[in-house]
């Protein structure tokens, strides 16, 4: 293996790394134990000064219009292949927790991939994007700017429990 994929392998782990210590802040927060939060945010927080510098190192971070044209074919992917097979697969084995996460998971990708898709059409015309907030599901993730729905339409959580992005 060479440089290339050894930076690419490590971009992976290092990102994965860094959701994974996120996660178990979280858990230890709701045990009780804010030191230990404290110290897994840090790591994580370090995992992405890593991940950072490997993407930088392969060159996968380039102009704003092609990291969104990159981000719009990686949510296609997801939504109209990726998912689709993880959820067959997981109906077919009656695996219900994993359906229901390959099933929010594809609806907010496809959600995802139309709002790069604006983004892009405005960056292609040196515009930003209107100002507007953002907010996401704390379940399914679900995206959605403007306001909050009074439910969320994939997971059906109250609208108030969704969070805003800053």
């Amino acid at each position: 293996m060479g440089t290339k994929e050894n930076l690419q392998e490590a971009f992976a782990g290092e990102s994965q790394a860094n959701r994974m210590y996120l996660a178990f802040a979280k858990k230890a927060d709701e045990d009780g134990l804010p030191q230990v939060a404290k110290l897994f945010r840090a790591a994580a927080e370090a995992e992405t000064v890593h991940a950072h510098a490997h993407l930088r190192v392969l060159g996968g971070i380039k102009t704003t219009a092609e990291n969104l044209e990159t981000a719009i074919a990686g949510e296609g992917h997801e939504f109209m292949e990726m998912y689709p097979a993880f959820l067959k697969t997981a109906q077919e084995e009656g695996n219900k927790p994993a359906e229901f996460s390959f099933k929010n998971a594809l609806a907010v990708e496809e959600i995802h991939h139309g709002l790069y898709s604006k983004a892009l059409d405005a960056v292609k015309t040196d515009t930003d994007l209107p100002e507007t907030k953002i907010y996401i599901c704390p379940v399914c993730g679900n995206t959605v700017e403007g306001g909050v729905p009074d439910v969320c339409p994939i997971c059906n959580v109250p609208g108030s429990k969704f969070i805003e992005i800053k």
